[in-house]
C-alpha cells in the first residue's frame, strides 16, 4: 500500500479511536477486570449468535454488542461460547465471564443486574398437524406434556405459569423439537424463529398462531458492581437509541426481532 494511503487509513483509525465514548476507569475496572472482556455468547438462541460450521467464527448481535463494549473500554474481547441460556447464567455465576446476554427473568435478578432490554423475541409453541391444540389457551391443561430448553427463558416462565400442563426439558432450546418428537410430548416451546425453522425441517408439524410471552433481551453482569451496571445500562441505550442493533440485526439476516423501547434497568 503505498505511504500517502497508509497515512490516510492511520488517520481514519486514529480518528475513530478519539471519537469513540471513553469509559470512566471505575467501569472498566467492574466490567473488564482481567484486562479483558470476557463475555458468554448462547449459541442455543439463534436470533442471537451462531456459529459458521467452516470457519468456527462467532456471529450475531451480542457478538457485535460485546465486541464494541470492549472497544468503548480499551480492552480485548474474549467470547466464552455455550450451547444454552441455562450455561450462560451458571458461566456468569461462576465469575468466569463478566458480561453476558440473557432474558430478563425474576429468578435470575438475585445475583444478575440487567439492562434495559435491546431487542424482544416472541416465544411460541408447536405441535403435530393432528394435535387437537388449536390456540395458545389450550396447552395448559392436564395431559399436556410440554417441551422447552432446560432453564431457558420459557422453562422459567412456564414453571411460573402453568398450573395444569407439565414440563418436559430439553438439554438445550435448539434440541426442544428433537426431544418432542423423540419422546412423543405433546407440544414444543421455545424462540419463534427456531420452531418455525425447524417446522420447515420436519414435515407434519405446525406452530400455533400468535406467541404465548415476550422475552425481553438484555444484557448482564454480577451485582454488586454498580460503576459497571450503570456503564452497561447506558451502553445499550446509547446501541438502540444509535441504530446499532437494528444493523446489526439486519447485517445478519434476523427476522422477527423488535428493537426494545427506551428503558434503564427493570
Amino acid at each position: 500500500m503505498p505511504t500517502k494511503a497508509l497515512l490516510v487509513f492511520a488517520a481514519v483509525l486514529l480518528g475513530g479511536c478519539v471519537s469513540a465514548p471513553v469509559a470512566p476507569p471505575a467501569a472498566v475496572g467492574d466490567l473488564a477486570p482481567t484486562g479483558k472482556l470476557r463475555a458468554v455468547i448462547n449459541l442455543g438462541n439463534p436470533i442471537l449468535a451462531r456459529k459458521d460450521a467452516a470457519t468456527g467464527e462467532l456471529a450475531g448481535v451480542s457478538v457485535d454488542l460485546a465486541r464494541e463494549l470492549a472497544l468503548r473500554l480499551g480492552v480485548e474481547t474474549e467470547l466464552v461460547e455455550v450451547s444454552s441460556a441455562g450455561k450462560s447464567v451458571e458461566t456468569l455465576g461462576a465469575g468466569r465471564v463478566d458480561v453476558g446476554f440473557f432474558a430478563i427473568d425474576p429468578a435470575r435478578a438475585a445475583t444478575t443486574a440487567y439492562t434495559g432490554p435491546y431487542v424482544q423475541i416472541e416465544g411460541a409453541y408447536l405441535v403435530r398437524d393432528g394435535s387437537s391444540i388449536r390456540t395458545n389457551d389450550e396447552v395448559d391443561r392436564a395431559g399436556n406434556r410440554v417441551a422447552v430448553g432446560n432453564k431457558s427463558a420459557y422453562d422459567l416462565y412456564l414453571a411460573r405459569n402453568f398450573k395444569q400442563a407439565s414440563i418436559e426439558r430439553a438439554p438445550t432450546s435448539p434440541a426442544v423439537v428433537d426431544f418432542f418428537l423423540a419422546h412423543s410430548v405433546e407440544v414444543a416451546a421455545g424462540v419463534k424463529q427456531q420452531l418455525e425453522a425447524d417446522a420447515k425441517r420436519i414435515p407434519g408439524l405446525r406452530l400455533l398462531p400468535g406467541r404465548f410471552m415476550v422475552i425481553n433481551q438484555a444484557m448482564g453482569m454480577a451485582r454488586g458492581r454498580e460503576a459497571g451496571a450503570k456503564y452497561l445500562t447506558a451502553f445499550v441505550e446509547e446501541m438502540k437509541s444509535s441504530g446499532f442493533v437494528a444493523a446489526a440485526l439486519k447485517r445478519h439476516g434476523i427476522e422477527g426481532a423488535s428493537i426494545a423501547p427506551p428503558g434503564g434497568a427493570p
